[in-house]
């Protein structure tokens, strides 16, 4: 699906540039491919085509916003300068509002609404460390923060009947979940300077229970096997 999206965007793209410069041919209009700026559509539309193909996400959301700058600046309307200061502001609310929003953001969030995730156990480790075992019980989801410290999820003696959630973040720090070889994994974040791994295998059974993954990464990751 997502490649079908991906394709039919590209091809509306060539076929209307196409259209313009058949345009130019009969005098409807004149077309011009290049002009002020044309470069920066070499960031904005794979971005924006991103957007339709993986949904909003922040890489993609920061590619357009610095795209956009970058063009209205070639088009004389603003100084280059003022632009370039401007840049760095706008990644640091751009990180700001993915993290305030990153349910609504996470390609998995219709899914993730209709799981239990508002009563879910929080474990913490701030410069420090927690090793997390659930042998024989029932693991309903967690929140797992790291921050300059690490923490160790072990759930491959633990039982998990039906879908669940888990929200990680780490930050300066790292976080390490071991899953059952019966679930499947579903993995969406915010990697800033950092980023989510997923090792897991996947299960030969039809229909497995799934775990959602919802991660924050700033300068740490978390890494799923």
């Amino acid at each position: 699906m997502k490649n079908r999206v991906g394709n039919l965007l590209w091809g509306l793209l060539l076929v209307a540039i196409g259209l313009g410069f058949a345009g130019n041919v009969f005098g409807l209009w004149n077309f011009e491919l290049f002009f002020n700026g044309w470069w920066t559509l070499f960031i904005i539309i794979p971005c924006v085509i991103s957007i339709f193909q993986n949904g909003p996400q922040l890489w993609n959301i920061i590619g357009v916003g610095i795209g956009l700058l970058l063009l209205v600046s070639a088009q004389g309307y603003f100084n280059g300068q003022f632009i370039g200061e401007l840049i760095f502001p706008i990644i640091i609310v751009a990180i700001g509002v993915s993290i305030i929003f990153k349910d609504k953001l996470n390609k998995n969030s219709k899914i993730i609404k209709s799981l239990n995730k508002d009563g879910l156990a929080e474990y913490s480790a701030i410069f420090g460390s927690q090793e997390l075992k659930f042998q024989g019980e029932d693991f309903k989801g967690a929140s797992l923060t790291a921050v300059f410290g690490g923490i160790d999820l072990d759930l491959r003696q633990s039982i998990i009947k039906e879908d669940i959630y888990v929200e990680t973040n780490a930050i300066f720090g790292g976080i390490n979940v071991l899953v059952p070889s019966n679930v499947r994994v579903e993995v969406s974040g915010t990697p800033i300077f950092g980023g989510t791994s997923n090792k897991a295998n996947r299960p030969l059974e039809e229909n497995p229970p799934t775990i959602y993954f919802n991660s924050t990464s700033i300068f740490g990751g978390t890494e799923i096997k």
